[in-house]
């Protein structure tokens, strides 16, 4: 369970004084010694999802998810505003495919994960982690996160944004009334081939081309598993403290983002194999979030969260290593994929 920021603690204090790692303990949830019993089974849930429809405007977006019909078949409405750079080469946008995957005890109230698509102009996509913390003091973090991506949704065509990922994450915080905190991470396409990426804390996006990851963000942490976070408390982060990136993409290339449930249990290998396997989009984006949550609930995988946290200090009590012991397993989360692949307009 990662920590709010406003109730800091030194996650090292919390395993010296236990006499070993128990499951489902702070912050070690879903990450269990490699002899501990395994999770009960999961369940799925669609997540519904948010959309934009905007007046004159043509196919441009194809989004795919398992609550809507057809759903590799289903084409939605993007406006595409001449570009200043009047660009020689066709505009672009994004076919998407989404899938989430609640955490097996989050199940009945949809997770915590919170994520919406746009097709304004390129396409815009985002996805919003509630910092689990704040359950302590019983707190909904599924709420934070859920008006958080709600207000992006409905301010991605304020004039006052300007197209700009930082400034949607800004207008979107502060219109956010629910107490609690999120990461957050958002990608906003240009039509002449330009990626604006703006990231808060561990959620991630990776760049894909012909098979090789060519781009990734870097999460953003206090300590580990604290990771910065927009907060309704004065104290945390702000969109001044995002990490900011352009990247220029062509058509063919495919933009995986998520939650950090994806990437603290999925390795770039496995997911460069899917995504280079499996060409459609939706496919990949379950695939994808299958997998990680299998990886999740499995207590012997070497997963990349259980490698993070025996780099930085984290593991078993010394006698417990003597005897061969390590801390292992995937890290018990909810999963949000998104795989867009970018084409032609």
């Amino acid at each position: 369970m990662r920590r709010t920021q406003p109730t800091l603690k030194p996650i090292s204090s919390q395993l010296m004084h236990q006499p070993g790692i128990e499951p489902g303990s702070v912050p070690w949830q879903g990450l269990k010694e490699s002899e501990g019993e395994r999770t009960k089974p999961l369940q799925e849930m669609a997540i519904p999802v948010t959309r934009m429809m905007v007046p004159h405007a043509r196919p441009s977006l194809r989004l795919s998810h398992p609550n809507l019909p057809n759903p590799s078949r289903v084409n939605f409405l993007c406006r595409c505003a001449p570009s200043e750079l009047q660009p020689l080469r066709a505009e672009l946008s994004l076919s998407v495919g989404i899938h989430a995957i609640p955490h097996p005890d989050k199940v009945e109230k949809g997770g915590e994960d919170a994520f919406f698509v746009s097709s304004y102009r390129g396409g815009v996509m985002a996805v919003a982690d509630g910092v689990s913390g704040w359950a302590e003091q019983d707190v909904d973090p599924s709420l934070f996160s859920k008006e958080l991506m709600a207000n992006a949704s409905r301010l991605v065509d304020d004039e006052e944004v300007r197209y700009d990922p930082g400034f949607l994450i800004d207008k979107a915080h502060t219109a956010t009334t629910s107490r609690g905190s999120a990461t957050i991470i958002l990608a906003m396409l240009e039509e002449v081939g330009i990626l604006k990426i703006g990231n808060v804390g561990d959620c991630g996006l990776k760049l894909l081309r012909q098979g090789q990851i060519i781009f990734a963000t870097t999460p953003q942490e206090h300590y580990f598993d604290c990771p910065y976070q927009l907060s309704s408390e004065g104290s945390a982060q702000t969109f001044l403290d995002a990490s900011f990136s352009i990247v220029e993409v062509q058509k063919g290339d495919v933009i995986v983002m998520g939650s950090d449930g994806l990437f603290d249990n999925v390795f770039d290998h496995e997911i460069v194999s899917i995504v280079t396997k499996h060409t459609d989009v939706a496919e990949s984006s379950r695939l994808l979030a299958e997998v990680a949550s299998s990886h999740s609930r499995d207590t012997e995988f070497e997963s990349p969260y259980a490698l993070e946290a025996r780099a930085k200090g984290f593991d078993v009590p010394l006698w417990k290593k003597v005897l061969g012991k390590k801390i292992t397993g995937g890290k018990l989360d909810d999963v949000t994929v998104i795989v867009a692949k970018v084409v032609s307009s």
